[in-house]
């Protein structure tokens, strides 16, 4: 692992691979080690990039609030990539990651070459619940450590990838709780808690002339709705659905998260990503009404 002293944050990151950079932001769950399957796989065809967010060991851990939003995080990545000195990149964001991911893509779209944007969304349909339960998530943290969080690898969008591989499964519970319960419970509730609803960003999404690809397994119940959205918004973006898979895509179907996403970048390269057509107004055989 390699160091980034950036913006008031040191950020550990590790690089492996060479060509275009493909960089990989992870979730809530987990860290940079959460990539494992995918740094093996394109290292070989690109420079890959997994980083530590801010808060997660071994990067710095912030013991204030207010050093952690959407915002912040958003900018953590710019600095790592101007540290780099990395002119365009492929960004690929899960969960957490996925917010930072689309709102990177956002605001840097000079940079953005492509962006993958995998079970992202959850809060979105119930943002006022859900600030409410991150804030008490977050309490908890800080009162009882990661212990607070024994249900949270148990949940209804992680048992399909206990079932699947439970051994695979195992590690992802032993990485959780190796993470810092006041980086985590600060994560929870100055960023998680506190981005906006997807579907508040439809304007901007809308002018996003990105080729993005949108990745959701169809037990990750609170992202569907998020997905859908931005598969109809985005005007270069296009949806992939995992079949009896739920949110820890990356790790639960490693195989078919890979080669989905190396097809989307190949067909970037090679131009064939389209963006969307005229939307049907009614019927399925003409725009007509």
């Amino acid at each position: 692992m390699s160091k980034a002293q950036l913006e008031g944050i040191t950020l550990n990151y590790e690089e492996n691979g060479s060509g275009f950079p493909l960089i990989f932001c992870h979730e809530f769950g987990q860290n940079a080690e959460g990539w494992e399957h995918q740094v093996k796989f394109f290292s070989k065809y690109y420079r890959v990039i997994t980083y530590s967010a801010r808060g997660y060991p071994p990067s710095d851990i912030p013991d204030n609030l207010q050093a952690y939003s959407q915002d912040i995080v958003v900018a953590d990545l710019y600095h790592l990539i101007t540290h780099l000195g990395i002119d365009q990149a492929y960004i690929c964001g899960l969960s957490m990651g996925g917010s930072v991911a689309l709102n990177f893509g956002l605001k840097h779209p000079d940079i953005s070459k492509a962006l993958i944007i995998a079970g992202t969304g959850s809060g979105s349909t119930n943002p006022d619940n859900f600030k409410q339960e991150t804030a008490r998530f977050a309490a908890k943290l800080r009162e009882q450590g990661m212990s607070a969080l024994k249900n949270y690898s148990v949940g209804p969008v992680r048992m399909q990838f206990k079932t699947k591989h439970p051994d695979r499964w195992k590690l992802f519970q032993q990485r959780l709780y190796a993470n810092s319960p006041i980086g985590s419970s600060f994560t929870l509730e100055g960023f998680i808690g506190s981005r906006p609803s997807i579907f508040s960003l439809e304007e901007s999404l809308q002018k996003m002339l990105r080729p993005t690809l949108i990745i959701i397994g169809d037990e990750d119940e609170p992202c569907v709705e998020p997905a859908l959205f931005l598969k109809r918004t985005i005007p270069m973006a296009g949806l992939a659905v995992l079949p009896q898979t739920g949110h820890t895509l990356n790790v639960e179907e490693p195989e078919k998260f890979n080669n989905l996403i190396l097809d989307f970048l190949q067909a970037v390269e090679n131009q064939t990503w389209l963006s969307q057509g005229p939307r049907l107004k009614s019927g399925f055989l003409s725009n007509e009404d």
